[in-house]
């Protein structure tokens, strides 16, 4: 009987202490509290967008559409934050746990606010968006990208702060650690740089077909911090330092506005002059007539010099289309055309020859 007495001494002595100073009895209330927030956060989540949605809804613009969506993670872990504070205030702690709950409850309202800090960032690319003529669709995405590693940093940065950790000497070691992190990593800097300058002047966005004068031609896939990935034409996937693009001389043929056409006709040394000029009069007058060429660009069919074993005919001309196909098309119709005037007039195309004379003694 006495043993019976002495645990139930004890029981009562560890239900009414109970944990930091607060009774077992209202450590079970508090966690219920919580419980049921946690339960109801789904639907209390869904009460908070739903009466956001009907806000947004008088409005035809997307930008509060997207502002909603962004809050549908905070909007669940609010129940989260109110549960645990009314649960928190519901039991009497001692002094120090009132501390530690204190500093957990502004943690967690910390956390909210940067998060929602964050997901608003998102939003901000439909207002960017309006400065397509300043920001390519790339830099911006890169400007949101930063955006939302700085608030990550801040929001840590403040919660660390909460909790008494300084990080003032943090960052010092940090600057130390990154000065030699700096010295080994002038590549990453250089091609970081290279690739905002890209950006910045519009070089090229995603989808255009450029040429990189001895590295590399395909479709842009993806402009990176670091690397821009190029789809070559064989289907394979370049990815391209940066800094190749500051480097080398970059033809963006996507922004070809008329495609032009150079050759150098070679035509026998036994043409006659009337068959020269006959044939230059000809494939000039076709050049000039068809639709298929910007005349405005500049005509040019001129004999251009005697080569070794030739007399060469410079045509040069461009293409309306900005088609790659459409070039091919109107080069294969200049070609047969050509091909027919030289026949016509009797004349010859000439090819590499050598005459060898055998002198006889």
């Amino acid at each position: 009987m006495e043993l019976l007495n002495n645990f139930s001494e004890i029981f009562l002595s560890v239900w009414d202490k109970g944990i930091l100073g607060v009774d077992i009895f209202q450590i079970l209330i508090g966690i219920g509290i919580f419980l049921v927030f946690l339960i109801f956060r789904g639907l209390i989540s869904k009460l908070i967008i739903k009466k956001l949605e009907l806000i947004s809804k008088k409005t035809t613009n997307k930008l509060d559409d997207t502002f909603v969506s962004s809050l549908v993670g905070p909007a669940r872990f609010f129940p989260i934050v109110i549960g645990f504070f009314i649960a928190s205030y519901y039991m009497s702690f001692s002094s120090e746990g009132r501390e530690i709950v204190d500093t957990i409850n502004r943690t967690l309202i910390t956390i909210l606010i940067f998060w929602i800090i964050h997901q608003i960032i998102e939003p901000i690319s439909y207002i960017l968006s309006g400065l397509d003529q300043l920001l390519t669709r790339e830099l911006i995405g890169w400007i949101i990208k930063s955006l939302k590693i700085l608030i990550f940093i801040l929001g840590l940065a403040a919660v660390l702060e909460l909790w008494g950790i300084k990080i003032g000497p943090i960052i010092a070691g940090l600057g130390l650690f990154g000065v030699a992190v700096a010295l080994g990593a002038q590549d990453l800097f250089k091609n970081l740089i290279s690739g905002i300058l890209v950006l910045v002047e519009k070089r090229f966005k995603i989808g255009d077909w450029i040429s990189v004068d001895g590295v590399i031609e395909g479709i842009v896939e993806k402009i990176g911090f670091r690397s821009t990935s190029i789809r070559k034409f064989d289907k394979s996937l370049a990815i391209i330092p940066n800094f190749q693009f500051a480097e080398n001389a970059v033809t963006n043929v996507s922004e070809t506005s008329n495609w032009r056409i150079r050759w150098v006709i070679t035509l026998q040394y036994d043409t006659t002059i009337d068959q020269l000029k006959k044939i230059r009069d000809e494939i000039e007058a076709y050049i000039n007539k068809s639709e298929d060429f910007n005349q405005s660009a500049g005509v040019a069919v001129r004999i251009e010099k005697f080569s070794d074993s030739s007399i060469d005919l410079l045509v040069r001309c461009f293409t309306k289309s900005n088609s790659w196909n459409d070039w091919l098309e109107v080069k294969e119709r200049l070609a047969i055309e050509i091909k027919q005037i030289v026949e016509s007039n009797k004349a010859s195309f000439a090819f590499p020859s050598q005459s060898i004379y055998i002198e006889k003694k």
